[in-house]
């Protein structure tokens, strides 16, 4: 369930970190499946996500981060910050991917944004119902200041442009061009 080795099991019993809910004479380790989703447990960390789309936001990154530290700080709530950078439509980001996993194993009892579009620009409301299947409370800390349908259409139609932009020119760069020659005299 945890996808670790069974010598991790014995170092967490070891230094208390997972201990298990009985152990029979013979050495085997049976845990409560509420320990291991950590279920009921008070100690799980509100976890916070941070993204920009491109390293020229590198400084609203951390202006975001250190929103979300102080937010948490102030509701008196110990968190764990993941920062990405990367398009809103790219679901194939290391952060994102380590907080769904962390929703899937609820090893969070929050999940804190700044913005709804931080998240995702398009399925937030999966991660959100994911959220929800698992008792993880969401915070959205600026959920006022949602913008009128037009904007949203907008900023969703230049991410659309900007992504498959970045495709098209990708494609047609002389480093790929290069490659592609290559394969063809190799294969010629």
């Amino acid at each position: 369930m945890l996808g670790v080795a069974v010598s991790t099991l014995r170092k967490w019993e070891e230094t208390g970190e997972l201990l298990p809910a009985r152990k029979t004479a013979g050495g085997t380790r049976y845990y409560a499946v509420s320990d291991l989703l950590g279920i009921g447990n008070e100690d799980a960390p509100t976890v916070c996500y941070a993204r920009v789309s491109s390293h020229d936001q590198k400084a609203d990154l951390e202006r975001q981060h250190a929103m979300l530290e102080s937010y948490c700080a102030a509701k008196g709530w110990r968190c764990e910050v993941i920062r990405d950078l990367g398009s809103g439509m790219n679901y194939h980001k290391k952060g994102l991917n380590r907080l769904l996993e962390m929703i899937l194993r609820k090893q969070m009892k929050r999940l804190v944004i700044t913005h709804k579009d931080r998240l995702l620009r398009f399925g937030s409301e999966l991660v959100f119902a994911m959220c929800a299947a698992q008792n993880i409370e969401i915070v959205i800390i600026h959920k006022d200041d949602q913008p009128s349908f037009e904007e949203e259409l907008a900023k969703d139609v230049l991410e659309i442009i900007t992504v498959f932009s970045a495709r098209l020119y990708g494609s047609r760069s002389k480093k790929n061009r290069q490659l592609l020659e290559a394969l063809k005299e190799a294969a010629g």
